[in-house]
C-alpha cells in the first residue's frame, strides 16, 4: 500500500471521527433541551457524565491529526484540511460544554416550576442542531456552497434568541419575583445562540479548506 494511500485512508478516518463527534454533539444538545423542559435531573446528570467521553474523542482527534502532520509531511491542501479537524473538533466540544451548561442549570432550578412553557428555546436548539449536523457534513465533503448557506441560517437562532431576550426582560419588569427564574432561561438561551455562532466558524473552516482563504460568513 503505497504511502500516499495511507495517508488518504487516515484522513477519511479522521473525517469519519468528526462526523461521530457533531453527532454526538448534536445528541447532547436535544437531550439538555428535553432535560431543560421537562425538568428531568436524571437526564440532565447523563448529558454531563457524557461530556467526559466527547472531550476524549476531541483530544484524541487532535492527537491523531498532530501525527499525521508530523509523520506524513501534507502538502497545503491536506495541511489546510488537518488544521481544520482541529479547530472544528474544538468547536464541537465547545458546543457540548454549553449543552453541558444547560444541564447545570436543570440542576440548579429543579425545585422552581418553569416560568412558562418552552418554545422559542427548543425552536431555537432544532435550527442549531440541524446546523450543526449540516456543517459536519459539509466538512467532510468539502461542500463550500452549502457550508454558506447554513450559516446564513444563524440569522434565524438569533432572532429568536433578541425574541426570548425581550420577552423574558418583560417578565422581569412586570414581576421582580420572576427575575431567577427568567434569567436561568436566557442563559439557557444565550447558550444555544452560541452553538449557532460556533456552526458558524465549522463553516468557514469549510470554505477555508475549499478556497485557501479565511472568510468571515454572516458576521453581520
Amino acid at each position: 500500500m503505497s504511502t500516499r494511500t495511507v495517508f488518504t485512508n487516515d484522513l477519511r478516518e479522521l473525517l469519519n471521527e468528526v462526523m461521530i463527534l457533531g453527532s454526538m454533539v448534536e445528541r447532547a444538545i436535544d437531550e439538555a433541551i428535553v432535560a431543560l423542559r421537562d425538568q428531568d435531573v436524571d437526564r440532565a446528570r447523563a448529558v454531563i457524565s457524557g461530556d467526559d467521553e466527547i472531550n476524549r474523542r476531541r483530544w484524541q482527534l487532535e492527537e491523531e491529526s498532530l501525527r499525521l502532520m508530523a509523520l506524513q509531511a501534507p502538502m497545503a491542501g491536506d495541511l489546510r484540511r488537518i488544521a481544520a479537524v482541529m479547530h472544528v473538533a474544538t468547536d464541537l466540544e465547545r458546543m457540548a460544554d454549553h449543552a453541558e451548561g444547560i444541564s447545570h442549570l436543570v440542576i440548579r432550578t429543579a425545585d422552581e416550576p418553569l416560568l412558562k412553557p418552552l418554545l422559542d428555546i427548543p425552536r431555537m436548539a432544532t435550527i442549531a442542531r440541524k446546523m450543526l449536523l449540516d456543517a459536519v457534513e459539509a466538512f467532510a465533503e468539502d461542500d463550500a456552497v452549502a457550508a454558506r448557506a447554513i450559516a446564513e441560517r444563524d440569522d434565524e437562532v438569533d432572532l429568536l434568541y433578541d425574541q426570548i431576550y425581550h420577552e423574558l426582560l418583560t417578565y422581569m419588569l412586570a414581576d421582580p419575583t420572576t427575575i431567577s427564574r427568567a434569567t436561568h432561561l436566557l442563559w439557557a438561551a444565550h447558550n444555544i445562540e452560541r452553538v449557532g455562532d460556533r456552526v458558524t466558524n465549522i463553516c468557514e473552516r469549510v470554505v477555508f479548506v475549499v478556497t485557501g482563504s479565511i472568510e468571515e460568513l454572516n458576521r453581520n
